[in-house]
């Protein structure tokens, strides 16, 4: 089996031995070359492309934005940003998932050389799922809904009063990729839409500047959760990084509860903790959607929010960066329905509606 080929670029030369020499001790992985900035690396991918960049974002001559998006426009390849982790660098950051980059690894101002040792399972685990994804993909769908009046009036439900004073709750969960694919979903959704609570795998910080960028191109407003925030219709919650989000409920109003915890299939915010609290408090009034991302978290969870009856929906797989959590939740029995990036805004209006059909 092939090695995956990573080039590091990065200006510190620290970084540099100790990423280089870290992936190299992977017997999947072959650095090709460790380069001081952009330009030594556009002279190098002259001679051999990497299948993988491990690339830093301030860096002299180019920035690494500048490069990513240079890249991305010219050969996409899987790029994971290894940044310093300060509140300006998260703008940056954020920024680099919007143009394209697969995965983020943060690093301190102090400490560099350890911190990059003691993390270097993740990094070998970052660079291994980069080299899976479908970086093609990675560009927003152009997405063009025509609604109905079903958007302004809702149908009479039929299963009775309390569903009829009971809000709907849709809950989003994604990883590797979804920060572009959450992108594509909440910009197509008009303010009538039902309230949202989300999931994407992301580290401390980086939520709150992810959450104001859609919140500055989204028609619903989109924020980073705080304990006790009301679910409300036109509003998107996104749990904080280094935070679980729960779902709960107080008669027919719905909020959420942001908690300290352990991880869960590794991550913490985890998507089975979010879903696992709508099937308990939302049931049949919630439609659970798992969206682009590596591993399995969420497809338990959406197998209980199915029991439940909740609607289920999962992301197809020509529009995942990776399919891997779409698949586990399909393999599980927790989906109902299957479709494409392009079609899960037209489906959560069609949940506030009543109009899904199973």
């Amino acid at each position: 089996m092939a090695r995956i080929k990573v080039m590091v670029v990065d200006d510190s030369a620290v970084v540099r031995q100790v990423v280089a020499g870290l992936l190299t001790d992977d017997p999947e992985i072959e650095v090709l070359c460790a380069v001081a900035d952009p330009l030594l690396a556009i002279a190098r991918m002259k001679v051999q492309w990497p299948d993988v960049l491990v690339l830093d974002i301030e860096m002299p001559r180019m920035d690494g934005i500048t490069f990513l998006k240079k890249i991305m426009a010219e050969r996409p390849t899987p790029v994971v940003i290894c940044s310093t982790l300060t509140e300006a660098g998260a703008a940056t950051s954020v920024a680099a998932l919007a143009a394209g980059a697969v995965a983020i690894i943060t690093k301190p101002k102090i400490g560099l050389k350890q911190f990059l040792v003691d993390a270097s399972d993740d990094l070998v685990s970052a660079v291994k799922a980069a080299a899976k994804a479908n970086v093609k993909r990675l560009a927003p769908v152009a997405v063009v809904e025509k609604y109905n009046a079903d958007v302004i009036l809702s149908a009479a439900d039929k299963h009775g009063a309390m569903l009829q004073t009971t809000e709907r709750v849709v809950a989003l969960g994604t990883s590797t990729g979804g920060t572009q694919a959450l992108e594509v979903v909440l910009r197509a959704l008009p303010k009538v839409c039902p309230g949202i609570v989300i999931v994407q795998h992301m580290p401390e910080k980086f939520t709150a500047e992810f959450a104001n960028r859609l919140n500055s191109i989204c028609q619903i407003e989109v924020k980073e959760a705080q304990n006790n925030d009301r679910v409300v219709t036109g509003r998107a919650l996104i749990a904080p990084g280094g935070k679980h989000m729960l779902l709960r409920r107080n008669g027919a109003q719905y909020f959420v509860e942001v908690m300290d915890g352990p991880l869960v299939n590794r991550h913490r915010p985890s998507v089975d903790v979010l879903f696992r609290s709508v099937a308990k408090c939302a049931g049949a009034n919630a439609l659970g959607v798992i969206m682009t991302g590596m591993g399995d978290d969420g497809a338990a969870g959406l197998a209980e929010m199915h029991k439940a009856g909740a609607r289920t929906l999962a992301q197809d797989e020509d529009s995942c960066v990776v399919f891997g959590m779409p698949k586990e939740a399909i393999k599980r029995g927790g989906v109902e329905k299957v479709v494409p990036l392009g079609a899960i805004a037209r489906e959560i209006m069609q949940l506030k509606s009543g109009a899904m059909v199973r």
